[in-house]
C-alpha cells in the first residue's frame, strides 16, 4: 500500500478527532514569544473555531497522533475492530504542521489526542515530544493542550504538565458500570488516578507567597474531562452527579459534555440513534447553574421526568416555576443568591444590579438596561415602580416563556 500523504493524514486524523469535545483554552496564563525569538501567542488572532468559557474565540490545529488503537471500546469510531482507515503522524509532522498552520494564522494552538498505541507509556511519551519540541526547540508560544492517557507513568505526567497549558484526561462514561460495559480495556480507577495525579501536580504548582521559589509551572489552564451523553442508559441525574463529583474531587475546570453520535458498523448494544442535541445543551446550562449560579444537582433534576432534564426551557426556569412560592424577589433587597436564580439574570447582571442599586433604588427599565431583555425576567422580580401580580401565578407562563425548539438560548 502507498504510502500516505501528510494532507491526506491530516484529513484522516482531524476527523477522528472531531468526537473529542474537551478543546477550550479557558484560564491559561498570557504568554507571547515577542522579544523570544520564538512564534505564537494565546492571545493571537486566528479563525475561530472554539469559544473559551472567558469568551475568547480561540482556533486550534485538533488532531489524534494516530487513530490506531490497541482498545476495542465499543462506541468508538477508532476502536481496534472497526473497519476505518488508519493513519499515524510522526512527532516531526505534528511539529511542522502546527507551525505552519500558525503563521498562516489559521490557528492560535494545538489539541492533540491519540489512539493507544504499543502501550500508555509510549503513547504518552509521543504526544509530549510533540509538546516538548514545540516549546524548547520552536519557542512556540500558543496554546497546547494534550490528552493524558491514563495508566501512563507519573514522571510523563509531570513532563507533559510543564510544556502544556491544560490537559484532559476523558472519563468517558457517566458510571463505572457503562464504561465496563462498553470499554472493559479501561479501568475507571486507572482513569480517576490519572486525574488525581494531575491535581496533585496542580496543587504543587500553585503559588504560595511564604515560599521563596516560585513552584515550576504546571497546566496552567488546569484540567478537563469529557463525558459522552446517550451511549448508555445514564439519566441525566446521573451525569451531573458524576460532573459535580469531578468539580469537587479533582478541580476540574470543565466537564464537557459529548452527544453520542453512530458509528460505522456499530455494536447493536449501541443506541441505533443520537440523543437530542438539545441534550447536550440543558446538560451545559445545567451545569453552569452548578459552578456559577449556586445550584445543586437534586433541585435542577427534581420534576424531571425519569431523571431528564426538561428539553424545552431551560433548567433554571424550569426550576422557577416549580418554586414560585419564592417569587417574585424585590431586586432592591434580595441577596446575591436569591438574584441568581431569577431566570433571565446572569452573573454579571446581577452584580451590575447590585452596585447600581448602591446608588439608587432599580426601576423596572433599569433591569432592562442592565440584563439586555426583561421578558423572561418580569414575571419574577419586583422593582421600585413594578410588581407582577398575579403574573407570577399565571397558568400559562410555562407556554408564554417556552422559546421555539431551534432557539438556543443562556439564561
Amino acid at each position: 500500500m502507498a504510502a500516505l500523504t501528510l494532507r491526506r493524514k491530516l484529513a484522516i486524523l482531524s476527523d477522528a478527532a472531531k468526537y473529542d469535545a474537551s478543546c477550550a483554552s479557558s484560564g491559561t496564563e498570557k504568554r507571547s514569544s515577542v522579544g523570544t525569538g520564538g512564534i505564537g501567542s494565546t492571545e493571537g488572532s486566528g479563525i475561530c473555531h472554539s469559544y473559551a468559557p472567558d469568551g475568547r474565540c480561540i482556533s486550534l490545529l485538533k488532531i489524534l497522533l494516530t487513530n490506531f488503537c490497541v482498545y476495542d471500546c465499543i462506541y468508538c469510531v477508532n476502536r481496534s475492530s472497526s473497519n476505518v482507515t488508519r493513519a499515524r503522524f510522526n512527532v516531526a509532522e505534528v511539529v511542522r504542521l502546527t507551525l505552519d498552520f500558525y503563521k498562516r494564522n489559521y490557528i492560535e494552538g494545538l489539541f492533540l489526542s491519540s489512539g493507544i498505541i504499543r502501550s500508555p507509556d509510549y503513547t504518552m511519551e509521543e504526544l509530549v515530544r510533540v509538546a516538548r519540541s514545540l516549546r524548547e526547540e520552536h519557542l512556540f508560544g500558543g496554546y497546547i493542550h494534550l490528552k493524558v492517557i491514563p495508566n501512563a507513568a507519573p514522571e510523563l505526567l509531570a513532563e507533559a504538565g510543564r510544556w502544556a497549558d491544560r490537559l484532559s484526561t476523558n472519563i468517558e462514561m457517566p458510571t463505572d458500570i457503562g464504561l465496563e460495559a462498553l470499554a472493559p480495556e479501561k479501568k475507571p480507577s486507572e482513569i480517576r488516578t490519572a486525574m488525581a495525579r494531575v491535581r496533585g501536580k496542580l496543587d504543587e504548582a500553585r503559588p504560595d507567597s511564604k515560599a521563596r521559589a516560585k513552584p515550576q509551572k504546571f497546566a496552567p489552564a488546569g484540567q478537563s474531562t469529557q463525558m459522552i451523553v446517550g451511549a448508555d442508559a445514564a439519566d441525566d441525574g446521573a451525569i451531573l452527579n458524576r460532573a459535580a463529583g469531578l468539580y469537587s474531587g479533582y478541580k476540574l475546570r470543565r466537564v464537557y459534555y459529548s452527544a453520542f453520535s453512530p458509528i460505522p458498523d456499530a455494536s447493536s448494544r449501541l443506541p441505533l440513534k443520537p440523543p437530542p442535541l438539545m441534550r447536550e445543551h440543558r446538560l451545559y446550562q445545567a451545569d453552569w447553574l452548578i459552578r456559577f449560579y449556586g445550584f445543586d444537582v437534586p433541585e435542577i433534576i427534581s420534576g424531571g421526568q425519569d431523571g431528564l432534564l426538561d428539553l424545552a426551557i431551560d433548567p433554571k426556569l424550569a426550576w422557577a416555576l416549580r418554586n414560585r412560592a419564592r417569587f417574585p424577589v424585590n431586586v432592591n433587597r434580595a441577596d446575591r443568591e436569591m438574584l441568581l436564580r431569577v431566570p433571565g439574570l446572569g452573573t454579571r447582571s446581577v452584580d451590575r444590579m447590585l452596585a447600581t442599586r448602591r446608588h439608587h433604588s432599580l426601576r423596572l427599565d433599569d433591569v432592562a438596561r442592565i440584563a439586555g431583555a426583561i421578558d423572561k425576567v418580569r414575571p419574577f422580580i419586583e422593582a421600585a415602580d413594578w410588581t407582577p401580580g398575579g403574573l407570577t401565578d399565571h397558568a400559562g407562563l410555562r407556554a408564554r416563556l417556552t422559546p421555539a425548539p431551534e432557539q438556543l438560548s443562556l439564561f
